[in-house]
This record gives C-alpha cells, sequence and structure tokens, in this order.
C-alpha cells in the first residue's frame, strides 16, 4: 500500500525546528514519552477492539422503546459518585502540542497487522463511489445498502488517538455544549494525545486543515462501559473536551450537532464515518442512509452497509442531516457497542465492512452527556439493562431450526413464517408486512413427536382463506394441519395418508397455485429417485389428481430444496428449486404435463450448498410472494426482499450469523 499522503508540510517543519534545537520540541517530545509510560495496558479484548477500532437492519419504533420529541433535555446533576478526572486526559494539551506530536511518520505508520499487501474484497473505491457487494460479479447487485465516499461535513472528522504510531483510527462530531467544546465518539476510541480534526482533507497537512485541529484535554466515559460481548457494551460512548485552535473554540468554527433520544430501534438514519487509509485508500469520509434494525440481547442498533471499514468506529447515526448546506444534524447513535461496534471476524472477511452496530441514547447517555457539559466524572452505578423490544433471538437459538415454511395463517393478507426445530419446538413468527417479524407464537414446546417431522408445506388447502400446514413424517404418513393461525398444532390434524413406505421417499414437498384452481391448493413431490409429481386440488383428506411431471431420472435427485413463488402479481407460482451446487432456477410455467423451462436465477455457488432452508412467502408491502427466507447452518437468517426470476432481491439480515 502507498504511505498516506498526510502531514508531509508537517515533517519538514519539525525537523527543521529540530535541526534548529527548539528546546520547546525537545521538552514536548520528552512530555509526550513520559506521558505514554502511564497510560495503562488494557486488557487483550480492549486491546483487539482499540486496534480494530471499527464500527462494527424502517418504521415505527418497535414497542417498549422509549419515544422522544425533539432535542432531549439535559438531566440533572446525578445523586452518583464522583470520581477522579479522566488519566488520559491532558488540560495542558495544545492545538501546537498535537501539530508537533501527529508527525507524518506517526500518522502514516500503520500498517495492517495481517500483512496483507492487496485491498480487501469488498473494500471501497479510491477513487470515490460506492462499496460493491463482497464477492459480487462486475454489475451485479450491491449489499442491501453502501456508502459513497463524499467531501464531508465540518461537524464531523476524524479522530486521532494513542500513544504510538498509528492513523487516524476514529471518527467524532461536534455537540452542542455551554462551553463549545464538546465531541461525541465511541467509548473504545478513548485514549492520550487525541486530536480533533473537522472534516478531514487527507491532502493537507496538520496545521493547513480546513477548519484547524482541535486537541483533546479531556475525556468523559461511563465508567462501567466495557469493549467485549457483555450487556456493558451498551456504553460504548464517549465525550471530549477539545481545547482551542487559534484560540477559537470548535463549536464556534464548525457548528454544533444536536442530540436526541434514539427514536426506536428501526428507524432510517444517515450514517458518517472515515474508514481508516489503510482499508480504504481514497482516505475520505463515507456516507450511508440506511435503514436500523434491533441488535439481538443487546440495547443497541445495527445495520447492514457495504464500506463500514475500521476507523469509522465513533461516526454518528444522524436522524436528519444537511449535507449541503450547515454541515450539522441530529444524531441519536454512534458506532461502537458489542465487540467495538462490529462483528468479531477478521479484516478480511466481508462481514467486516458491512454490519455495524450502535448503542441507543437512552438515560445513561444522557447522564454521561450532562456529565461533560458540567465537567464532572461521576460513577453512576453499575449499568441495568433496559427491557428489551422483540427479536427473532441469535444465531445460537436458530442453529437446530430445521424446517422453515411460509403463509398467510392468519389471513392479514401478508405472511407469517413457522420454524420446526431438532427438538420439536414448532414457532409461529409473525410478520409485519414490512420486511420485518414483530412477535412470536410457540405453536409446539419440545417434544419427541414432531422431532419425526421430515419436510413441512402451507397451503391454503382447506379453503379458508388461512394457511394450513402439510407436514410429512419419517414413517412416511402424511397430516394437514387446517388454519394453523387459529387452531395451532397441538390437535390431531387429518390424516392424508398414513405410514407406508412409499411416502418415506417424498424428499420435498411444496404448495403453491401451479394451475387455474384461486387457492393455493397444489402439491410438487420431488422423490427421491428424482421423479417429480403435480397433485392438483388438493384437499383435507384427498390428494387430488396425481401428475407426472419428470419420470424418474438422475438430474433432479440433485434438488435440494423447493419452494413456489409470485413474481407477476398474477397469483400463479413459480416453482424455485435450490440445486446441490448451489444454483438456483426457477420454473414460470408449470403445467400438468411438465415443469417447462428454466430461468436461471443464480450460478453454482458454495455459499448456497449444504444444509440450508428457504422458503418464499410476502413479507414486504408489494403483495408478492417474491420474498425468500433463507436458513444458513450458522443459525444465520436472511431476507432478500422482493427477488425476481434472474435476481436475488435486497439482502437484509433477520438474524447475525455465528462469528
Amino acid at each position: 500500500m502507498p504511505r498516506i499522503r498526510t502531514l508531509s508540510a508537517v515533517t519538514a517543519m519539525l525537523w527543521g525546528l529540530l535541526l534548529a534545537g527548539d528546546p520547546g520540541v525537545a521538552a514536548a517530545s520528552s512530555s509526550f514519552t513520559a506521558q505514554a509510560t502511564r497510560v495503562s495496558v488494557p486488557a487483550p479484548t480492549a486491546v483487539r477492539n482499540a486496534s480494530r477500532n471499527h464500527q462494527s437492519t424502517g418504521g415505527a419504533a418497535d414497542k417498549g422503546q422509549q419515544r422522544f420529541s425533539g432535542r432531549r433535555p439535559v438531566p440533572s446533576a446525578s445523586s452518583g459518585a464522583t470520581r477522579a478526572a479522566d488519566p488520559d486526559g491532558d488540560p495542558k494539551w495544545t492545538a501546537a502540542d498535537a501539530i508537533r506530536f501527529w508527525t507524518h511518520d506517526r500518522m502514516a505508520a500503520a500498517t495492517d497487522p495481517s500483512g496483507r499487501r492487496v485491498e480487501p474484497a469488498g473494500r471501497a473505491s479510491a477513487q470515490g463511489g460506492s462499496a460493491t457487494k463482497p464477492g459480487a460479479k462486475p454489475g451485479s447487485k450491491p449489499a442491501a445498502d453502501t456508502g459513497k465516499h463524499f467531501a464531508g461535513i465540518k461537524s464531523v472528522g476524524v479522530l486521532y488517538t494513542g500513544s504510538g504510531p498509528e492513523a487516524h483510527s476514529c471518527t467524532a462530531s461536534v455537540v452542542d455544549s455551554p462551553g463549545h467544546d464538546l465531541i461525541l465518539t465511541a467509548g473504545h476510541c478513548k485514549s492520550a494525545h487525541g486530536m480533533f480534526v473537522p472534516r478531514y482533507d487527507s491532502g493537507k497537512s496538520a496545521d493547513d486543515q480546513t477548519f484547524g485541529v482541535f486537541p483533546v484535554q479531556e475525556w468523559f466515559r461511563d465508567s462501567h462501559w466495557a469493549a467485549d460481548k457483555s450487556v456493558n457494551s451498551d456504553l460504548d460512548f464517549a465525550f471530549a473536551r477539545v481545547g482551542p485552535y487559534q484560540g477559537k473554540k470548535v463549536q464556534d468554527v464548525v457548528g454544533a450537532n444536536t442530540v436526541t433520544g434514539t427514536p426506536g430501534f428501526t428507524s432510517n438514519v444517515t450514517v458518517i464515518g472515515y474508514p481508516m487509509s489503510k482499508y480504504d485508500r481514497a482516505d475520505q469520509a463515507v456516507s450511508c442512509p440506511t435503514g436500523t434494525g434491533a441488535l439481538a440481547g443487546f440495547n443497541q442498533m445495527r445495520i447492514d452497509c457495504a464500506g463500514m471499514w475500521g476507523g469509522v468506529s465513533g461516526g454518528p447515526w444522524f436522524s436528519r442531516v444537511d449535507l449541503s448546506g450547515s454541515g450539522t444534524g441530529e444524531i441519536v447513535g454512534n458506532v461502537g457497542g458489542w465487540n467495538g461496534g462490529g462483528p468479531d471476524v477478521p479484516t478480511s472477511d466481508p462481514l467486516y465492512n458491512r454490519i455495524t452496530y450502535s448503542p441507543v441514547y437512552g438515560d445513561r447517555f444522557f447522564q454521561l452527556y450532562s456529565d461533560a457539559q458540567r465537567g464532572d466524572h461521576t460513577d453512576h452505578g453499575p449499568y441495568q439493562q433496559p427491557a428489551l423490544p422483540y427479536s427473532m433471538g441469535a444465531w445460537d437459538t436458530w442453529r437446530n431450526a430445521r424446517l422453515l415454511a411460509s403463509g398467510d395463517f392468519r389471513g392479514t393478507g401478508h405472511s407469517d413464517m413457522i420454524a420446526v426445530r431438532s427438538d420439536g419446538r414448532a414457532t409461529l413468527y409473525l410478520g409485519d408486512g414490512n420486511g420485518t417479524f414483530v412477535s412470536q407464537q410457540q405453536l409446539l414446546p419440545p417434544n419427541r413427536t414432531w422431532t419425526h417431522a421430515a419436510t413441512i408445506t402451507a397451503g391454503d388447502f382447506t379453503g379458508s382463506n388461512q394457511s394450513d400446514l402439510m407436514v410429512r413424517w419419517s414413517d412416511g404418513e402424511v397430516t394437514l394441519y387446517g388454519d394453523v393461525g387459529k387452531n395451532g398444532l397441538n390437535t390431531a390434524g387429518t390424516r392424508m395418508i398414513g405410514a407406508n413406505k412409499t411416502w418415506t421417499h417424498a424428499t420435498q414437498i411444496t404448495a403453491g397455485r401451479f394451475t387455474a384452481d384461486r387457492a393455493v391448493s397444489d402439491l410438487i413431490v420431488r422423490w427421491s429417485d428424482g421423479e417429480l409429481t403435480l397433485y392438483t386440488n388438493v384437499g383435507a383428506g384427498t390428494f387430488g389428481k396425481e401428475n407426472t411431471l419428470k419420470e424418474p431420472n438422475s438430474s433432479w435427485k440433485d434438488a435440494v430444496d423447493l419452494t413456489s413463488v409470485d413474481f407477476s402479481g398474477s397469483g400463479r407460482r413459480s416453482l424455485m428449486v435450490r440445486w446441490s451446487n448451489g444454483a438456483i432456477d426457477t420454473y414460470p410455467s408449470i403445467t400438468t404435463s411438465g415443469p417447462g423451462g428454466a430461468t436461471r436465477l443464480q450460478s453454482p455457488n458454495t455459499a448456497w450448498t449444504g444444509d440450508l432452508a428457504m422458503t418464499a412467502g410476502n413479507f414486504t408491502p408489494d403483495g408478492l410472494t417474491d420474498d425468500l427466507v433463507v436458513h444458513r447452518p450458522d443459525g444465520g437468517i436472511t431476507l432478500y426482499s422482493d427477488t425476481n426470476s434472474t435476481e436475488l432481491g435486497a439482502e437484509h439480515v433477520l438474524v447475525a450469523p455465528a462469528l
């Protein structure tokens, strides 16, 4: 990688002062060395996160999440114990000190600890523009959202921290304060010798930046924050008081952002940050307008946006922002949280620059904000995590999910989803029609009977306009459970056929409206010998008429998943097939005499092989059964919204995978 093009002028100036024997430089250097030795050594987890310095899924606020209108008022002084000033702060640290300290070598000497000399997959273009979906072919659909380079705004900038030779490692923003001197960043960004550079310009030296440089003189961070994967990572935010530059305070130079309580776990934000140049050679601000979702088990939000490389830690999440005028806005979060704000993966993993977290701003945040405005350092006591909104759970609760089926189980006009787990549990996940699940109902607790469910599908076989669930058991019996949303599964159901050897070979089944009938009452079966059969007009207790679509053959033995989709809105379904090599085809012209020709949706892909489960439903507002939900062996659940016959839809991570 080429060297970072920063502070060459400062290097020349510093060498000139040294050659001239400037006693101030020598004294400053000695002071820096002494201060560096006083910095405490962090725990191994903190070291990993500090070196990583990373950041890291719209709708109404979730039930139970506190709402705020306008700017959150600053709370009164806390009754907590006052503690000593932060040891990393130095009220005598000046802009001149920062410029002398942050030499070209210190700012440019950082190297990728992996020793990699090529750009990571999916990184943002050095010429600007946007990052592409990791591993995607040129011109293919990007990740759910993609960050784009831009010149930045004056109230957000880079934060140089640390006593060693490292490049800008975090992002910070100016926030309103009585002293006109506060910036907001992530808790894990706190360190000695800080320097804040508003709207950083990588082509200019420190003493030539457009809005100057401001020395960090005092830090304010919750004393119970932790840079790990515990609930205390909910507290990954910090404020810093910065000194003046050329006699002017930072807020007077660049303005200030307001801070308000996070309105909900699902909202729309614009995230701004500065990736480190070792990841993104553009060395420029990145902006991503995107939607948020809840991080299961934590009082944190998450987004999926490509281009959020290490260095965006602390970057503001704006609910609104004026990018072309005042350069300020309203902040409702900052990059940070669990594991320092992102998944625990190496930088070479595409998820590193895509999945990003932020703590939710509630009482604890505003207590710290009040402390910072008054200059207090208060211990507010152990952190008690607030009640959290609904989430689908974490990857470990989904690893044993074996079977999925989607259908309108409640007669709402959009789909819900049933998951059956290896211990026999069955759960109904209620969709909201806007691409998310808002609650769940336990249909069955762990039990031995349903461990024998071999394959399931949902259709309207009883003609009630609500979905029923059909189950093929390991002994070949097939049972129909009518109106599951109303009746549940703890019933005898209707026996379609008793235990028999023939139906033990029904490897996959999927329901759909493949013929002219109104209801989703046709059934396609793929048998173990490759035969493909269509049963039309299936009802309670009858398989209707049997039609052979394919005689036994070797090709269809490789079909490992079937589901039905509707791309056109006609109500007629296409058959979607995932093959053992990861390829996906759709068959739009199913008739009683054959499946018709195939349309290739996805070429062979190793990421789509193995023990996956997939189901298509109507989960988004377009009213089509074209949203594909995929469960992967690592416990991850992904929704591909508005998929069509030739391309997967936008990718939304519902449950983050094991990392």
